[in-house]
This record gives C-alpha cells, sequence and structure tokens, in this order.
C-alpha cells in the first residue's frame, strides 16, 4: 500500500507514518495544497496513491478542500470507482466528530474518517473496513 498522509500536527503525522508503515510506504506532506500538489504528481509519474489520510483542520487548505480538489483531479483524469485504476481511497482524520462535518466530507468523496487520539486498531478496522487486506 502507497499511502499519502497530511496532517499539521507533528505527532498526528509521525503515528499515522509510523502505523502505515507496517502497510507499506507513506509519504508525509504538512499542508493541504502540498497534498492536492503530491497526488496530483503522483497521478502524472503513472503511480498513484492506494490511500490518504487528510487532517481536517489545516492552515492553509483545510482537509475538506483538498479532498474535493482530489476528488476534481481524479475526475479530471477520468478515474473513478470500479476503474482499472480505481479512485484513491481517503480516510478523513479530525479531532472534530461533529456529525455535520463528518457528512460534509462523506457527501464531498471521503470513505472513511478516524477521530483523534487514534491508534494501530482503530486504523487497521477503518483500512479493512475500506477494503485493503491488512
Amino acid at each position: 500500500m502507497n499511502a499519502l498522509i497530511a496532517d499539521d500536527e507533528l505527532v498526528s503525522r509521525k503515528k499515522m507514518q509510523k502505523i502505515m508503515g507496517s502497510f507499506g510506504e507513506s509519504t508525509t506532506v504538512e499542508t493541504g495544497a502540498d497534498a492536492v500538489t503530491t497526488f496530483k504528481e503522483s497521478l502524472r509519474r503513472g503511480k498513484p496513491f492506494d490511500l490518504i489520510t487528510l487532517d481536517i483542520m489545516m492552515p492553509d487548505m483545510d482537509g475538506l478542500r483538498a479532498l474535493m480538489e482530489i476528488r476534481d483531479a481524479e475526475r479530471k483524469n477520468w478515474i473513478k470507482t470500479g476503474d482499472e485504476h480505481p479512485q484513491v481511497k481517503i480516510m478523513m482524520v479530525t479531532s472534530h466528530s461533529k456529525k455535520e462535518l463528518v457528512l460534509g466530507c462523506i457527501k464531498a468523496g471521503a470513505n472513511s474518517f478516524v477521530v483523534k487520539p487514534f491508534d494501530r486498531d482503530i486504523i487497521i478496522e477503518k483500512l479493512k473496513e475500506m477494503g485493503f487486506s491488512v
């Protein structure tokens, strides 16, 4: 599994990277804008990510906006669910469990969400729910 981890909090970013390191390679970025740029670059290289974890609250571009831009980039590249090159799975990460926020992310195309603080067991459960064999 090739994962992109976007979180402005160093501790959360490192924790997620350590957990995801058990399942493959991961790239980390600190901002939503960097997540979008890194994702688009992975498409250009022909090596798209399997999973992106996006913190919802980031200073320059929040996770919801980054999610929408990533899904838009996929549409522009003719990538859709069930395709030969399926959509990247996106897990939103938040310290806020407000129902409206979570529903907004799901409506915008998120596949899952996890509330901070998270641990390895929670992430494994979420990965399995999204169809990853871990």
